[in-house]
């Protein structure tokens, strides 16, 4: 190509530009005169108070079957979005079926109907731009969809096929399991993984459905006959939570729905959970792992239900602690000292059972002890060093502004009452929420970081390389540090197809 006419037309572009920048020259304003200049200085600034929150409900419509039907219209696109929310999932099986529901949720939608397989499936909704997928969890199993509106008619026809009439593959199975086995033989390649699942087993149990982790023989040994006997059990109007949000009439929607699943037999409930949780044996674990330059550090302990009276309080607490940049994890183990690339951490919340207290921190090898240390002290330091007002007063700004934006759209506020409504809290959850937090105040903060955080009920866990720890793990003087245990277990059948490696051979990963 020939640059020369183009390197002309760009030089001369630029000399008229020279030309006229100097035509059009500005005074130089002084800054005072311009804020004189302002309609008023920023330091009168009249800041109005928040609105009232208040969302915009979906339309609620509960069948004699039991089914629980929310609507949301928004007629903005010719979309609509839809989902089944049903109750069961992993803690509802065996703990020698670990890693059945993930197989569950993949299998489900790949294998297809009875009368059209997935594969098929997939054909018929690429062609209409459109997508039905299914997906399981600890307590809790789905199908969910999109199309564009004219195609809806149809594609709640496949999801009420795919519902009520699945057709198990076990050909699709045994794919399943095979690429799930694959990420369980590499799961140790991920420094991050590791430290999140073996501090869920420590504060849950490795027996918990919270704390257990599949294994290559519990995958193995899922069954097409476990997915039957699971979907028959769970899959019931009396068992699921039914939202659609999109381009419709909600008269016309909840006739449909009614069309669909009005007439199924109510099913058994499942029980409720009984499940009781000790917390974390205090101490210092490590996983050894050699193959790393940097470490992961876990702080960890019981959390709250969500229902806690002090879940407000707690919210706050978390934003100041370790919820951003300003916060004091950050600031002291980051910004003045250097000490990890991230750091953060807080009481956690769940909806039905205790969620997890975590402090974390991803930190160079050489200086494992140092961050550990200074994050032990910070997490101390919360009942003993004072909340101040300026504290209080951000950190409530910056979580009822991070709240609003969590519900800005009629979808998300959708999903949110779904939400609530499969773990049974009060439809104005979301409005108590804002009212919660504004009343805290710092005698609140103080109250609670002194009754709900007790570094003497915590454990610590470390993933990274000991020999590039500079120091002794001791000099944290949480007591000898108990190694964690890693290794992959691989069945003697499957060790011999891979090449002859075993749980510490080749044909497993290096830890």
């Amino acid at each position: 190509m020939n640059r020369q006419p183009r390197l002309a037309l760009l030089l001369a572009a630029s000399l008229l530009g020279t030309a006229h920048a100097q035509q059009t020259t500005h005074p130089v304003v002084p800054p005072d005169a311009r804020n004189a200049a302002l309609p008023g200085a920023w330091q009168q600034l009249n800041l109005h108070p928040l609105a009232p929150f208040v969302p915009h409900k979906p339309r609620r419509i509960e069948l004699p079957n039991g089914a629980l039907i929310l609507l949301q219209e928004d007629h903005e696109l010719p979309f609509i979005s839809g989902f089944i929310e049903m109750h069961g999932g992993s803690r509802d099986v065996p703990a020698a079926k670990a890693g059945m529901m993930e197989l569950y949720g993949e299998v489900w939608r790949t294998s297809g109907t009875a009368t059209q397989s997935g594969d098929a499936l997939d054909d018929l909704l690429e062609a209409k731009a459109a997508k039905i997928e299914t997906s399981a969890d600890v307590d809790s199993s789905s199908i969910s969809w999109s199309c564009l509106k004219g195609d809806h008619d149809q594609v709640l026809a496949l999801v009420t096929d795919l519902l009520l009439h699945p057709k198990w593959d076990a050909a699709k199975l045994e794919l399943a399991q095979q690429e799930n086995i694959a990420g369980i033989l590499r799961q140790n390649d991920d420094p991050g993984g590791i430290a999140a699942r073996e501090a869920a087993k420590l504060v849950y149990g490795g027996a918990s459905a919270y704390g257990r982790s599949a294994t290559v023989a519990s995958v193995l040994g899922v069954s097409v006959a476990d997915f039957e006997a699971f979907h028959a059990r769970t899959v019931a109007p009396n068992n699921m939570i039914i939202g659609i949000e999109g381009d419709f009439d909600a008269v016309a929607m909840e006739a449909k729905l009614r069309a669909a699943i009005g007439a199924l037999p109510k099913g058994t409930a499942l029980p409720k959970p009984a499940d009781t949780f000790a917390g974390p044996k205090p101490g210092l674990y490590l996983v050894d792992k050699k193959d790393v330059n940097q470490s992961n550090v876990w702080i960890v302990g019981l959390g709250i239900r969500r229902d806690d009276p002090d879940f407000y309080t707690l919210s706050v607490l978390n934003e100041i602690f370790g919820g951003g940049f300003g916060s004091r994890l950050f600031q002291d183990v980051r910004t003045r000292l250097g000490l990890a690339y991230s750091v953060g951490g807080g009481v956690g919340a769940s909806f039905d059972h205790p969620g997890m207290l975590r402090v974390e921190a991803s930190t160079k090898s050489a200086s494992t002890i140092e961050a550990s240390a200074e994050m032990l002290k910070d997490t101390a330091a919360l009942r003993t060093e004072p909340f101040t007002e300026d504290e209080l007063k951000l950190a409530k700004d910056q979580v009822l502004n991070g709240f609003i934006f969590n519900y800005d759209t009629r979808e998300k506020v959708l999903s949110a009452t779904a939400r609530l409504a499969f773990y049974g809290y009060p439809d104005d959850y979301l409005e108590r929420y804002r009212a919660g937090v504004e009343k805290v105040t710092v005698a609140d903060l103080e109250r609670v970081a002194k009754t709900r955080i007790d570094p003497s009920k915590l454990a610590v866990l470390v993933v990274g390389n000991q020999a590039e720890f500079g120091e002794p793990l001791s000099q944290l003087k949480l007591g000898p540090a108990q190694p964690v245990d890693i290794t992959i277990q691989v069945p003697e059948a499957l060790r011999k197809q891979m090449g002859g490696g075993g749980a510490d051979g080749p044909g497993a990963p290096p830890q």
